[in-house]
């Protein structure tokens, strides 16, 4: 008897329906209640500032629930952000998402969801496009 329980759970009879994963699936959360149900709705804007690198979980869970993140990083060391942008980094390709620089310190991340267009130049850029320009009109 024993050995009949054992055989079906060891072989496979094709009855089975197989499981297709759908990719809202892949963004599930855990219930964390550092996130409020509100906070879950995939459509909001979350600006957030760091203040530690431990902050960065926070970052990547508002990414994963399909919200937009702003992070300001001029509250913590040089250190600290060059490992929140990195571990923001993985997280936003393993969602497929995109991240943008749009100041100094300041990165857009946002999920797969939402379409980023345009881009934000620096004030270095465009320094150095008038000082171009200046040459070419002296010759």
């Amino acid at each position: 008897m024993a050995f009949k329980n054992i055989k079906k759970i060891f072989t496979y009879d094709g009855d089975d329906e197989t499981k297709t994963f759908d990719e809202d699936e892949y963004y599930t959360v855990s219930k964390d209640n550092a996130l409020k149900e509100a906070d879950k709705s995939g459509n909001k804007m979350i600006l957030l500032e760091p203040r530690a690198y431990s902050e960065s979980v926070q970052i990547a869970d508002h990414l994963k629930n399909r919200n937009s993140v702003v992070v300001n990083l001029k509250r913590v060391t040089s250190d600290q952000a060059k490992r929140i942008i990195d571990f923001l980094s993985g997280v936003v390709y393993a969602i497929a998402g995109s991240m943008q620089q749009i100041g100094v310190g300041i990165y857009l991340c946002t999920p797969k969801n939402v379409n980023v267009q345009g881009k934000i130049t620096e004030d270095n850029e465009k320094r150095n496009n008038k000082r171009n320009q200046d040459e070419d009109l002296d010759w």
